[in-house]
């Protein structure tokens, strides 16, 4: 009965931190580490209540960082730290700091992903969180967009989706726009935004929490911030988790263009669960016709997309598209998709009841805003990770070059229409070119990173992840899971082959010996 209690918990916690993880990946650039002398001037962490409400035990605290660490001197920003102290101070082993990807605001992932987490850990460790410069509590930057605005343009924003016709005009337009909109609103910090910056911002952290060494859990993007600050600072790093890696050599757009792959190496288990819900999703009773009804349904809908009151969204084949690929990231959203499938397969049928009407319209208002916080600019964590991304790594930006990839991917992976390989804001961003190169993940020396792998990620697809353990060669040690979604910490039912291997690492330092398998 526990057990069964626990399993229900994790999916809960699962299902809510489906948004923190879902934006998938972003990128960098390169200074020296600080000095000894730098550490002493770090001023220490004053703990107190967090910004967004989240009770005790987990406490935030502000830090003030350069917003450009090559003249520390100039302009300062905030950056919002939090904590869980170590549940057991007598078997305290030091910090792991966790990032919970996108990127996104981390600030309470302590108190998040603490339930998933094994008691041993968490008497171990201060559980320590930040939000990233640029998000959330964290001088946050912003692109002047409303709500209704990004309901309305979700298919150009979250994906960016061409027309029926793959014509990409359209998306186009709105990069430009939004690259000068987010030039005119935040333009002294964006060229600040940068996956390295963050690092660096780690390091500050770790400094004023008066610690010599830190351990570290990151997932999706925060793989790659924890595998540039490993970079930037070997020494500082004690023990260091990376789930559902980003390759640190395919950045930027070539990251992006991963997604149409990657579904497609999700979609067999999510056609296996329409043939379990043929009754309630009506799109076939094999595996087959679930694919070709679901591409049916989804051109039916866009060539004839509806309007519902409630939202300014477009009821069209791309948002079918969108939703379907971001409940694709953890098994415990299946309800949510069959849900959505129906609507769908009624809306095109002409036959859909007031339920799928109001499901669909919930649907698209709440995409957008479950991800809007209080006090923050509306749009900032929907913006900010094209920023970083923009900032870390300049994008092509030869339009006919991108309608050429467009079509190409059009064909090959139609589950994603041709939107991962599109043109994007960071295709017409200003400056174009991000201000130094990025810091390249290599080899450091020291056998200290365990790599956790679904098999079938929806978002940092397999090939990815061993794109990472390649650049870390003999430091890491690779555990692959057979399972589907973005996560192996979050996913609602653990593998207690790969979560055993992460508690025993973290609690007693032994990594395995070789690479792993998990069934």
């Amino acid at each position: 009965m526990q057990t069964e209690k626990n399993t229900r918990s994790r999916r809960r916690i699962a299902m809510k931190l489906t948004g923190i993880v879902s934006v998938a990946a972003f990128a960098s650039i390169a200074f020296a580490a600080v000095s000894s002398s730098a550490e002493s001037r770090t001023p220490s962490l004053v703990w107190g209540a967090c910004p967004t409400g989240t009770p005790a035990p987990q406490q935030c605290a502000e830090l003030t960082v350069p917003l450009d660490y090559r003249t520390p001197k100039s302009r300062n920003i905030k950056i919002e730290v939090s904590r869980i102290p170590a549940a057991d101070p007598a078997k305290r082993k030091g910090v792991l700091m966790v990032n919970g990807g996108g990127p996104s605001s981390s600030l309470d992932v302590p108190t998040a992903f603490g339930p998933l987490l094994a008691q041993a850990i968490r008497d171990s460790y201060d559980i320590v969180a930040f939000d990233p410069r640029g998000i959330g509590h964290s001088t946050p930057m912003n692109c002047g967009r409303t709500v209704d605005e990004m309901i309305r343009d979700q298919q150009l924003g979250l994906l960016s989706f061409p027309a029926p016709n793959g014509s990409i005009d359209r998306n186009i337009a709105y990069s430009v726009r939004m690259a000068e909109q987010c030039a005119a609103n935040s333009g002294d910090l964006l060229s600040h935004l940068t996956t390295a910056n963050i690092a660096r911002d780690m390091d500050k952290i770790r400094e004023a929490l008066g610690e010599r060494t830190v351990s570290y859990y990151g997932i999706s993007w925060g793989t790659y911030l924890g595998s540039i600050y490993r970079v930037l600072f070997p020494q500082r790093v004690d023990r260091m988790v990376i789930d559902s890696s980003v390759d640190p050599n395919a950045r930027g757009y070539e990251d992006f263009r991963l997604f149409s792959s990657a579904m497609e190496d999700r979609w067999p288990d999510l056609a296996r669960f329409g043939v379990e819900q043929e009754d309630v999703v009506g799109l076939g009773a094999t595996e087959a016709e679930v694919r070709q009804n679901y591409l049916a349904m989804t051109a039916e809908l866009d060539r004839n997309p509806v309007t519902l009151d409630g939202t300014k969204a477009r009821i069209d084949g791309n948002l079918i598209r969108l939703l379907t690929w971001q409940l694709s990231y953890n098994d415990g959203n299946f309800p949510q998709l069959a849900a959505l499938w129906r609507a769908g397969v009624n809306l095109a049928q002409h036959k859909a009841t007031d339920a799928d009407r109001t499901f669909l319209r919930d649907s698209a208002n709440t995409n957008i805003t479950a991800g809007v916080m209080a006090g923050v600019p509306a749009d900032n964590l929907f913006s900010v990770g094209w920023a970083i991304s923009c900032g870390d790594k300049a994008w092509p930006s030869d339009y006919r070059a991108y309608s050429r990839t467009v079509q190409a991917d059009r064909e090959r992976y139609p589950l994603t229409a041709g939107a991962p390989a599109n043109y994007a804001p960071c295709s017409a961003w200003s400056p174009s070119e991000p201000r130094q190169p990025e810091p390249k993940v290599t080899q450091t020396g020291n056998r200290n990173v365990l790599i956790l792998q679904n098999r079938r990620d929806p978002s940092t697809p397999l090939r990815a992840a061993q794109g990472m353990k390649k650049a870390m060669g003999s430091d890491a040690i690779f555990v692959e899971v057979d399972a589907g979604g973005h996560g192996v910490l979050v996913h609602p039912d653990q593998n207690t082959c790969a979560i055993g291997a992460m508690n025993t690492y973290l609690v007693k330092g032994d990594l395995p010996a070789q690479d792993l398998t998990c069934s």
